[in-house]
């Protein structure tokens, strides 16, 4: 009888130790995260790589899925189906803000984590990361600026226009900065807002060049206004004599960066944006939910200021003519 119930305690001991170490495996589950930007374009291929990176230094599955262009409804469905495929976190960046609400709160009422990147107080996401923080970004480029024009000059700002918010904040900064410490540089006019049509920025620097013959550069906020200002001296047979810089991508300036018609470009690297989501995902899928807060240390990255949902580094990247090759957006 003894040994008829030592059997049975020792059956339901083993039973018991099945079930209670089940949920072990549960917790080692790999994680299926998807990363979604505006558009598929060499900006984002390197967003693409930060996954890949993601993926092997986190033990996590990472998925590219781009919409072939920049329109909300087509990223909406990608959402829409990387939702229904069952993944545990989306790492967006929004075209719309607000068309992606609707999809968002449906992916968290699954337990589906989201991140995104440059959409700061993004509703309906967990958090938002951005590598820059604009008032330092401004500043930043400001001080490159002024050291390759020796401190002292005429100079013009460009922008996409006067209510692209993003430029516009850059521009304040950096005006404040060279007001704060510059006081030998001078701005020919408040900004023109040509940097996002490449002949626009082109013809607009020709016409500066021949009203002020001493200018010494452009600064731009905008993607095409350093290419167009870099053909304008190419044009004028000025290539190294004034200063171009703006935040174009590495592939776009390259030609420009080679022969010296765009000193530098300066911008954030998508990938580390991507790294970083992937990370942040992961820490709330872990249930580390807490430990996102001041003092955060994420690997390769440093300590962000994390402000409420917002999540955010001071990491400018400076593309020069030695470095552009390294980089593959």
């Amino acid at each position: 009888m003894k040994i008829r119930n030592t059997l049975a305690i020792a059956v339901l001991i083993g039973f018991s130790a099945l079930y209670t170490t089940a949920p072990a495996s549960a917790a080692d589950e790999t994680y299926s995260m998807v990363g979604i930007p505006k558009l598929r374009s060499a900006w984002f291929n390197d967003y693409e790589n930060g996954l890949k990176k993601a993926e092997k230094d986190f033990g996590i599955k990472t998925y590219f899925q781009a919409p072939a262009s920049a329109d909300e409804q087509q990223q909406v469905g990608v959402i829409r189906d990387s939702i229904s495929q069952g993944n545990n976190a989306l790492l967006v960046v929004p075209n719309n803000a607000s068309s992606v609400e609707p999809v968002f709160k449906q992916a968290r009422s699954q337990n589906i984590v989201v991140i995104t990147h440059e959409s700061v107080n993004q509703k309906e996401a967990d958090y938002d990361v951005e590598m820059i923080e604009n008032q330092k970004f401004g500043s930043y480029m400001m001080d490159q600026f002024a050291q390759h024009t020796g401190e002292k000059g005429e100079f013009a700002i460009y922008v996409g226009s006067l209510t692209v918010p993003a430029h516009n904040i850059w521009a304040d900064a950096a005006i404040k900065r060279m007001k704060e410490k510059y006081p030998q540089m001078k701005l020919v006019a408040e900004r023109f807002p040509v940097s996002e049509d490449r002949n626009a920025s082109r013809q607009k620097t020709l016409e500066l060049i021949s009203t002020y013959p001493d200018l010494k550069g452009v600064l731009s906020f905008g993607s095409q206004g350093a290419p167009g200002a870099g053909q304008a001296l190419r044009e004028k047979g000025l290539v190294g004599k004034l200063t171009v810089i703006g935040t174009t991508s590495p592939k776009e300036s390259a030609r420009f960066l080679e022969d010296g018609s765009i000193t530098e470009s300066i911008l954030w690297s998508p990938g580390d944006a991507s790294y970083a989501m992937a990370y942040i995902a992961k820490m709330v899928l872990d249930g580390k939910r807490a430990q996102i807060k001041t003092g955060l240390d994420i690997p390769g990255l440093g300590k962000p200021e994390i402000e409420g949902m917002n999540i955010i580094f001071d990491k400018p990247l400076t593309v020069t003519k030695e470095n552009y090759k390294k980089y593959d957006f």
